[in-house]
């Protein structure tokens, strides 16, 4: 997931730069918004890797549903953007946190640790990016 994120918040980063990309004025107040809620949901890795593993799932499924939820709101880049930071972490909503006790899970699958870290990495890229595109 960070890999795929990453190479988004290169392009991401090109496009502002070269200013193919201007954010309007509500682009940079959801972009704010969406980071500060990002932070959130996802602290810092020595917290992160404290916590149980449903309540890691817990706060990546909430840093799904921010990126929803603004996506929802706006059009144009900032949308592409969202959009397709929202597909690098979908994987996460086949995760599953406990183990099935009939054998049937829907197709969920338990990640690793090493999955989870990638995740929560690749959601602080994503804040990190969107900070900037607030401050532009």
């Amino acid at each position: 997931m960070q890999k795929t994120v990453t190479r988004l918040t290169e392009e991401a980063e090109l496009q502002l730069h070269g200013e193919q990309w201007q954010p309007t004025p509500v682009d940079r107040t959801l972009a704010a918004q969406a980071a500060a809620e990002l932070e959130e949901a996802v602290g810092p890795p020595e917290v992160q890797r404290a916590l149980p593993a449903i309540e890691c799932l817990e706060r990546l499924r909430t840093a799904l549903a921010v990126l929803a939820v603004t996506l929802a709101r706006v059009h144009g880049h900032l949308a592409w953007f969202l959009a397709a930071a929202s597909t690098a972490l979908a994987p996460v909503l086949h995760w599953r946190a406990l183990p099935a006790d009939d054998g049937y899970s829907f197709g969920a699958v338990l990640p690793t640790p090493e999955q989870y870290a990638d995740a929560e990495d690749a959601v602080r890229l994503l804040q990190q990016t969107l900070a900037r595109i607030a401050a532009q």
